[in-house]
Order: structure tokens, then sequence, then C-alpha cells
């Protein structure tokens, strides 16, 4: 959620130890996401720069009691769309939902967690406990060997969750008038998946677990192939029409069709080309051999198949069409660490509204003084004492 602190009845507010959305706080001048790795030469962190675009700093000391009430009076301002709160901090303590009732009674607040009975939590030690980590992998690695993902994808859900959870929480407060607290538990956003895509019960009927299948896709026909030159692509063919593109780019009827009379099956089944797909990989590996990547692009593309080939990320964006370049979503800015590149806005589009240029992340307390008099209403002077006293910070002081 992005924070509006130029409007004090439409300020959104986030608090969090490690990132956040809205107005940002931290403890000290040492925030963790300020020179969290990927860092620019220059040492500010590029990770920084992607998550807080958009948002506006405010630089407070929450180690001191005065810090901690300013922060709640700013989460509890007054206004028909404030009192809105964001957070990664526990249940309990000076952001516990019940005190912040106690400042405004239709107070709203979505708490991201790492389990739900308060337990500490990241996303790469809940996935130790969603047996993904053992399903990944070759299928000759030794089974007590994890493989760790390379994408945050529960703390990717997770955000997406406490993106629309307000939006929710808001609208009902709208038609009742009452507040609440919305509980985002990072195990329970893996744990709901793994149920919506039927892999909780699969070990409940099947009795086991998932073996690891290297690259082949579970389910269906796909996986990747090598091309003469040396290329490497995946092909999937999961709905019918899929497969019958793939038929049709390869030529590949006849072969197939001696497989189904071996096997008694019929390859227009999903699963069925699933339950059969070493044999069937052993087909279209054969065809595509001799092919190099481009020429068989051609064919695939002709047909209307569903494939890409494997690239780099460097490779991607630069020469992927509609990735990044030549994506609407994407824009060239130039950001505090003295980089130009292309930067993201919002994945959705309205197709009746043009898009919104992609702001910048803020310097870690650069609104501090503009948040405190839109928000709260201070005055120069009150603001002046709080940075004397060192409960609140600019920017400058951030970055010594």
């Amino acid at each position: 959620m992005k924070a509006r602190p130029s409007s004090p009845d439409r300020s959104a507010v986030s608090i969090s130890s490690t990132r956040s959305r809205g107005h940002t706080f931290r403890h000290d001048c040492r925030h963790p996401d300020f020179k969290r790795w990927p860092p620019a030469p220059s040492g500010l962190s590029l990770y920084w720069e992607g998550l807080n675009k958009g948002k506006k700093s405010i630089a407070i000391d929450l180690s001191s009691r005065e810090g901690r009430d300013l922060a709640v009076r700013i989460a509890t301002a007054p206004g028909e769309e404030a009192g809105l709160l964001v957070t990664n901090y526990p249940a309990s303590g000076f952001l516990a939902h019940e005190r912040l009732v106690a400042h405004r009674s239709d107070m709203t607040t979505v708490r991201v967690m790492g389990w739900a009975d308060g337990r500490s939590g990241v996303d790469y030690t809940v996935n130790a406990v969603t047996g993904l980590p053992l399903m990944t992998g070759p299928d000759d690695l030794p089974e007590d060997r994890p493989v760790n993902h390379v994408l945050p994808a529960w703390d990717q859900i997770a955000g997406s969750y406490a993106a629309f959870a307000p939006m929710a929480a808001e609208l009902r407060r709208r038609v009742t008038g009452q507040g609440d607290e919305v509980r985002v538990p990072l195990s329970d956003v893996a744990a709901t998946s793994l149920g919506h895509m039927g892999q909780i019960a699969e070990v409940y009927v099947s009795g086991h677990d998932r073996p690891r299948m290297g690259n082949d896709l579970c389910g269906a026909l796909g996986r990747d192939y090598e091309t003469s030159d040396g290329k490497r692509l995946i092909v999937a063919a999961i709905t019918g029409k899929q497969w019958a593109m793939l038929l049709q780019a390869l030529e590949i009827e006849e072969s197939v069709a001696a497989i189904e009379e071996e096997r008694g099956v019929s390859c227009d089944n999903e699963g069925a080309r699933f339950e059969h797909r070493a044999r069937l990989f052993s087909v279209v590996q054969e065809r595509v051999s001799p092919f190099t990547l481009s020429d068989l692009a051609v064919r695939l593309d002709s047909a209307g198949c569903c494939w890409n080939a494997y690239q780099r990320l460097s490779e991607s964006i630069v020469g992927e069409p509609g990735f990044v370049q030549g994506n609407p979503v994407f824009a060239e800015k130039r950001h505090a660490a003295g980089y130009t590149y292309p930067t993201p806005g919002s994945a959705a589009a309205f197709t009746g509204l043009g898009r919104l240029e992609p702001s910048m992340a803020p310097r870690l307390g650069e609104h501090t003084d503009e948040v405190l008099a839109e928000v709260l209403g201070l005055t120069s002077p009150e603001i002046g004492l709080l940075h004397d006293r060192r409960v609140v910070a600019g920017p400058d002081a951030c970055e010594r």
C-alpha cells in the first residue's frame, strides 16, 4: 500500500523492522533494508530502491518511549481514510492491535508474521517445512539432500496478501464502521498454497511424498530439450491444444501413434502424457536435435506452441521482446545510487487508464519533517525539538 502523507485523511502507514509499504519507520539509522544486497558500487542498496518505490520515509527512534508514542500517533491519525497500518512487528508490544484501538476505535491493522503462533520465521525457514526443497533438484540426488529455492515465493505471495487485505478491511470498515486486525503468517501462506494446488491432499491420498523429477513438469508433458547448437529450451504441452500444436510443429504424429498402440493409451489425455513421458521425451528430443534454436523457433512459433529458450537474466533483459525491453511496465529512471535502469511499475494494468510512471524510492528519513507536519500537524519548532532530542532524523543523519 502506498503512503499518501500529503493528505492527512489519506495516510496509510507501514511500520516494519525489515521491509515496509508506506511510511518507513526504523529503530536507528541502520535500517536493515537500506544496505541490503544486492548493492550498487556506491554501497547503496538496489534491493531498497526496488521495494520502496512510491513511498515516503520517516526515521524515528523506536527504541525510545517518545519515538514509539510518535509512531503510534501517526499510525492512528484521524481521518476517514487513515488508521490503516501494515506491519511485521510482533502481535504484542507497543503495536499490539488492542493498544492501537485505544487511540482509534476503528483501527485496521494488517500484520505479516512468520508463524501464526508468533514464532520467528522468514521465507526460507518456512519453506523448509513445506517439503518442496526435497522435491526440487535432480532425481538422483539423495532423498535427504534439500535444494533451496532462489525465489522467495512465500514473501512474494504474503506481500500480495498484505496489499489487498487493507483494501478489503477498509471496505468492511466503510460498510460497518468497524476496524479489525488481519494476520498474514508466512507459514499459513505456504500451507494454504500447497493445499490449493492439491499437494496436501496428494500426500493424504497416496500416503507418500512426491519424488524428485528433475526438470520434468509434474502431471503434464514438459521439460528441457537441447538443440544442435547447444541451446536449451522448454516446451510445455499441458492442454490438448498445446499437445496438438507440438505434434504439428515437430511432425511426430506417427511416432506418438506407435507409442499409443504399444502402450494401449491415448496421449490426448494429459495424465497419459505424464505417465509415459519418458518415451515421449525421447521422441521429442530426437526430433529437436537436428535443429538450431533459431530454426526450431520458427517451427514452434508457426504452430503456436508454448515454449521458451532458457536464458540468463542478463540475456532476457535485452533480448526477450516484451519481457523488459519494450515492456510498458518499465521506465528508465535514475536512482539515488547513481544508476539509470529499467524500473518497474505495477504489473496490473487498468486498460481504461493510462499507466503511472514508477516513482523513486526515498532516502531514509527523507520525508520526516513533511509527515510530521502534514499528518500530525506539528509546527516547525516542535519538529525541531524532536530532531534535537534525536527522536527523529532526516536523510543526512541517517546516511552518515
